[in-house]
């Protein structure tokens, strides 16, 4: 069923009703092999098909529906929620009022210290979504109201020139880091887990996505080492190792008081999925405790720092890329912009 543009009485409410639409759309359409509660998840669809009165009501729903699984929803949703935020300060009347231009002067002013991912990021989300609309709307004369948003000429981007180096640890503040993953100070009962997932990152370069969705019968010991069948981005799965030595003590623990509902290896103390934002949140707080700061102190930077100096130590990029778990090599060739031991050739130049 199609709807007029402006099909509510005020633009927040119009506003809210194609976002809703439109993240439920997303939803149906991205990976849900790691959904772990199917049942609340059909119930947020007709959640957002009835709509949302708030966007503070709309940010808890898509924040749930990323602890059930569908974790890529937030690419989409938080630069519209911004978008929808601008376009109040800007006193809109109208879903009309969106333009090539306005969305332009919103990039601008939105993005400008973001990274280039980022601001592509931003833009796919507004050509989708305004492509979306351009396809549901219909007044009551048939007429079709056509937004044709592209951004092409967006001067946003940076390019490859502009790209910016990832945030990593060297040896010596791995070694901190280490040592304050052992000393931080966690509650009891949740301690042994913590470390065990910051561990498990930092030693195997999986993504804080990949960690949090571990499920038991991919963890499998194998001599000294357990072996980790992961799933990453496009649901492709990998396989990954650590030494037992480096997480026994932590997993021993762990699997003494762990009482996941989901058959997962990590779980909150109610049995649910750990979080992104929770994981980072933690990282952040060892790092600050033993005087590390970075531009970027979140989970992430965990994973640049296994892969720089796994490619430092080995100077092998197919490595790196497998993994890591790059479709492209191309992906992986930043780290070998870490690689001292050419730098140091450059210096006796003259």
């Amino acid at each position: 069923m199609k709807y007029p543009l402006d099909c509510e009485a005020t633009f927040s409410d119009t506003y809210l009703f194609w976002l809703s639409r439109f993240i439920r759309s997303k939803i149906t359409s991205l990976s849900n092999r790691q959904v772990k509660d199917k049942d609340r998840l059909a119930q947020i669809l007709k959640e957002l098909i009835k709509g949302f009165k708030s966007i503070e009501d709309l940010k808890i729903t898509i924040k749930e529906v990323r602890n059930i699984g569908i974790n890529s929803i937030h690419v989409y949703y938080i630069p519209l929620e911004k978008l929808y935020k601008f376009m109040i300060s800007f006193g809109a009347s109208s879903m009309k009022e969106i333009d090539e231009e306005l969305l332009s002067d919103f990039l601008a002013t939105e993005t400008s210290t973001l990274s280039d991912a980022t601001k592509k990021n931003y833009r796919i989300a507004l050509v989708t979504f305004f492509g979306y609309i351009d396809k549901q709307n219909e007044e009551n004369d048939n007429y079709v109201y056509r937004y044709g948003i592209e951004l092409k000429n967006w001067g946003g981007l940076s390019g490859k020139s502009g790209t910016k180096l990832p945030s990593f640890m060297q040896k010596e503040e791995v070694q901190r880091f280490i040592e304050g993953i052992n000393d931080y100070p966690f509650s009891a009962k949740i301690a042994a887990r913590n470390r065990l997932v910051i561990k498990t990152i930092l030693y195997t370069g999986i993504r804080v996505s990949e960690a949090i969705n571990i499920d038991l019968k991919d963890f499998n010991k194998d001599g000294d080492a357990y072996i980790i069948q992961v799933r990453g981005k496009g649901n492709k799965p990998r396989v990954v190792m650590i030494k037992e030595n480096i997480i026994k003590k932590e997993l021993e623990e762990w699997f003494s008081v762990k009482c996941c509902t989901n058959n997962l290896l990590f779980c909150n103390q109610k049995g649910k999925a750990l979080s992104q934002a929770y994981i980072s949140s933690i990282v952040e707080k060892i790092l600050l405790s033993v005087g590390i700061r970075k531009e970027k102190n979140g989970a992430h930077m965990l994973r640049h720092t296994f892969a720089t100096l796994l490619y430092q130590k080995n100077k092998d990029l197919i490595l790196v890329q497998e993994s890591l778990g790059h479709a492209d090599i191309n992906t992986s060739r930043i780290y070998t912009h870490f690689d001292k031991d050419k730098l140091e050739k450059t210096t006796d130049i003259f």
